[in-house]
């Protein structure tokens, strides 16, 4: 039920003197303090005491069919707005069911705080009903976490919470508040004894010497590449990154989550590097002479075997965790810090230079490979998840919030929908979690409910969390489904065809009728089987007022090309076969 109706007279929030408030009530109050207006959550005995005091307080909480929905809805209202996502769940099992979507906020730096309910401190230790060790089991998932057992501490802890989550490299934290300390009061400041600002450590700081180091690198490549991390995302740094690539006429690799850190249309935009990146992006990296990694920290999907990793290139490192630096790639200089202040600082000493030579090349290496670029992919007779992407993108004119899971389309999503606008796509990078999407983009239409929203999703991981159509429905969300449904579990498939002889074990997937489980829910949907149905479909989901299902039923054993092999180098894709080329010159459109 939405609270958000809550009149401010009902706030006890209001006065500005201590109070003695119930430490449930604190929960609330310091929330509000802290900016939050919804939350996600579901409710038990643990945390009971917190949910009888919420109607005091104008916060509305979006009612979840599991909690591993409420971690994913406010890592996708996090990373769709910026702000701070916020769940909240029971002990026991409510805790450990937010576990999967901590760590996928952990490993996309995403800042979200769980509050999870707690058995009383006088029974902690004691295999008590419903009494688990969540501060420790998420330890290694944290950024940081809490466990509240006094009422007096638990402004204090939360306050910090929420400035440990948003403060350096972004992440999740959790607080975890024993019943007694909820149900117990203390006197409560309504000014906010907020711990104090965040000052990053002096080794954040990048030194002169390697600001003269970067500069004399910058000054004397030949050919560089930009690489677009997250972090300029987190770091708000999109302007400075734009600058720097215009000046210095740097062609710009993504990363996945870097993606929408930089316009698509750019001519400098080169697009998607590493395990399915483009094929001239890969080879652009392994035949420059200098990199400049922005907000970004090298994983494995983005370099290939890092024994023949831009073996050319100098390594310039611009990143705020000192842990990432050398981690992966050897560097030649690190900037460590912010990016936005270390390119603030930087980019009055960089000079204009002439990348045409350089850029010429790259455009030689794409040559006839651009298939993506062309304004109608032909038709065939076959619907290809690629045909879905290109014409989801351009009815929506690139304009919407994607929210994907993981998997095959999420590859295809990313190739073939051009995104324009930061923080409009919404993905699980590091993790890789199936069933983010539909939770995600909840989130995401929480956060920006005058946004467009489409979830993109493969038939398996749409079937992990389909329950919360459910939570769609009850709040009357205006979200878009596409299902690329191939019935298979689509990446573990190609690598099964690719690795292990096309032994497709496990793999073939049975799925319910989506679009009768979407009307279950009072939700609308239509099959799309042909490409000439999708165009018009499309249309009546968007122009439709409330959430809508489309179910497309896409070619079976297509595969995401290219393709890096495990262990295999950056330029060594296997691309797809001639014979099996939806295009084979721009021509044929």
């Amino acid at each position: 039920m939405s609270n958000s109706s809550n009149p401010r007279s009902s706030d006890p929030a209001i006065g500005s003197q201590p109070t003695r408030l119930t430490g449930a009530e604190t929960l609330w109050a310091t929330l509000v303090g802290e900016g939050v207006r919804d939350v996600f959550g579901y409710p038990g005995g643990a945390i009971l005491p917190a949910y009888d005091a919420l109607r005091k307080f104008p916060i509305r909480h979006i009612l979840v069919r599991h909690e591993q929905g409420a971690a994913h809805m406010a890592d996708g209202y996090a990373r769709a707005s910026g702000r701070v996502g916020v769940a909240v769940a029971t002990s026991g099992p409510g805790a450990t069911n937010l576990v999967t979507g901590i760590a996928t906020a952990m490993l996309d730096s995403i800042p979200i705080v769980c509050i999870t309910g707690q058995v009383s401190s006088k029974v902690l230790g004691t295999d008590a009903f419903q009494e688990v060790d969540i501060t420790g089991i998420t330890l290694p998932v944290t950024k940081h976490n809490y466990l509240v057992s006094r009422t007096e501490d638990l402004a204090p802890a939360l306050r910090e919470a929420f400035r440990v989550a948003q403060s350096g490299r972004p992440g999740p934290v959790l607080v975890d508040i024993t019943k007694d300390a909820q149900q117990n009061s203390a006197l409560f400041d309504f000014a906010g004894a907020a711990p104090a600002a965040y000052r990053p450590h002096p080794m954040l700081r990048a030194d002169s010497a390697s600001m003269r180091a970067a500069l004399e690198l910058l000054r004397t490549a030949k050919r560089p590449v930009l690489l677009a991390g997250h972090g300029i995302l987190h770091s708000r740094a999109l302007d400075q990154v734009r600058t720097l690539a215009e000046r210095a006429q740097i062609p710009v690799a993504c990363t996945l989550l870097g993606l929408t850190a930089f316009p698509a249309s750019h001519p400098l935009n080169l697009g998607m590097m590493g395990m399915h990146g483009e094929s001239w992006v890969n080879h652009a990296i392994q035949q420059a002479d200098l990199l400049i990694a922005c907000g970004m920290r090298f994983d494995d999907r983005v370099t290939g075997t890092l024994a023949t990793y831009a073996p050319k290139a100098k390594k310039i490192h611009i990143e705020i965790d000192p842990a990432e630096i050398n981690k992966n790639v050897p560097i030649d200089v690190a900037l460590i810090g912010d990016l936005k202040e270390i390119l603030e600082t930087l980019l009055p000493l960089v000079s204009e230079r002439d990348g045409s030579e350089w850029l010429h090349a790259i455009s030689t290496m794409k040559g006839s490979a651009a298939v993506r670029d062309i304004q109608q992919l032909p038709d065939n007779g076959h619907l290809y998840a690629a045909h879905v992407m290109h014409d989801l993108w351009r009815e929506t004119h690139g304009d919407a919030i994607v929210v994907t899971d993981v998997g095959q389309h999420q590859m295809w999503e990313a190739q073939y929908y051009k995104h324009e606008k930061p923080r409009s796509l919404i993905t699980s990078g590091g993790l890789g979690t199936m069933g983010f999407a539909l939770p995600a983009a909840i989130g995401a239409k929480v956060a920006c409910p005058d946004r467009e929203v489409w979830v993109v999703a493969g038939d398996g991981g749409f079937q992990m969390t389909s329950p919360e159509l459910a939570t769609i429905a009850q709040e009357k969300l205006k979200i878009n489904i596409a299902i690329v449904n191939n019935g298979y579990l689509g990446m573990v498939r190609q690598w099964q065809e690719f690795f292990y002889e096309k032994n497709y074990e496990s793999t073939p997937l049975l799925s319910p009728d989506f679009v009768k489980l979407a009307d279950a829910h009072g939700i609308p949907g239509a099959h799309v089987t042909q490409r000439s149905q999708v165009v018009s479909t499309v249309q009546t989901a968007r122009e439709h007022k409330g959430a809508f299902l489309i179910d497309f039923h896409v070619e079976q054993e297509d595969s995401v090309y290219p393709m890096i092999p495990s262990g295999a180098a950056l330029h060594e894709m296997i691309r797809r076969p001639p014979e099996n080329r939806l295009v084979e010159t721009a021509n044929e459109s």
